[in-house]
């Protein structure tokens, strides 16, 4: 059996997440902080970065590796077209949410969810690389009603944990969220996700995870 690591309120342990319900895979959880010195998270995630995953052939990190496995292991119900470059197309905005935007947005999480004072240079870094990438972005999403299309797939399971974070980010450092404003309707296309019952799990036990570690810190 699959052991997920990490924690439920990680944006990319809870990608791996979604694929891991949506295709019905049996998995265990294992909470396993980011930046942990033990050996055993090292020997299967070298830079100690969550998710990663434990199965009876080893280990895997980084969360698109891992999907993409999953994909492989166990093709239905199928996350990817059968066409080749429609596959490819679902990839490449997997690839555009994770890096362009995400990435990107992550650098004002400290300020934004954790009370950080926030850089002026990093803030305006990160507004002028959204400004320019979230059109970028728009140029290769549908929304007709998935972010790729009419059939939920991997690049779903990409927005689905990661948009309202940018947008929430941008929304309370910078002053205006830049996904609404370049009129991506991430609140509209969540609601759509959210009717699935792995998203229901995912959310569920995300915000659990935030009452837990709330309650620690009261």
């Amino acid at each position: 059996m699959i052991t997920l690591c990490g924690f439920a309120i990680s944006n990319y342990y809870n990608k791996v997440k979604l694929v891991l319900l949506e295709k019905n895979i049996p998995f265990t959880e294992e909470l396993v902080m980011t930046g942990s010195k033990d050996e055993a998270v090292l020997r299967d995630s070298p830079l100690a970065k969550v998710p990663f995953i434990r199965t009876p052939q080893g280990a895997l990190c980084e969360s698109q590796v891992i999907v993409d496995y999953l994909e492989q292991l166990q093709p239905q119900p199928s996350l990817l077209p059968a066409d080749p470059f429609e596959a490819a197309k679902v990839r490449e905005l997997c690839t555009f949410i994770d890096l362009h935007l995400e990435l990107v947005a992550r650098d004002l999480y400290g300020a934004a969810f954790f009370g950080r004072t926030a850089d002026e240079a990093v803030k305006e870094r990160v507004r002028a690389q959204l400004t320019r990438q979230i059109p970028a972005f728009q140029r290769l999403a549908k929304f007709s009603p998935y972010v790729a299309g009419s059939e939920f797939t991997l690049a779903d399971c990409c927005a689905f944990v990661s948009l309202p974070l940018v947008a929430m980010a941008t929304r309370t450092v910078l002053g205006s969220d830049l996904l609404a404003d370049a009129g991506v309707d991430w609140k509209g296309y969540l609601k759509v996700v959210a009717a699935r019952p792995s998203a229901q799990r995912v959310e569920a036990d995300r915000k659990a995870a935030i009452a837990a570690m709330s309650s620690k810190k009261a």
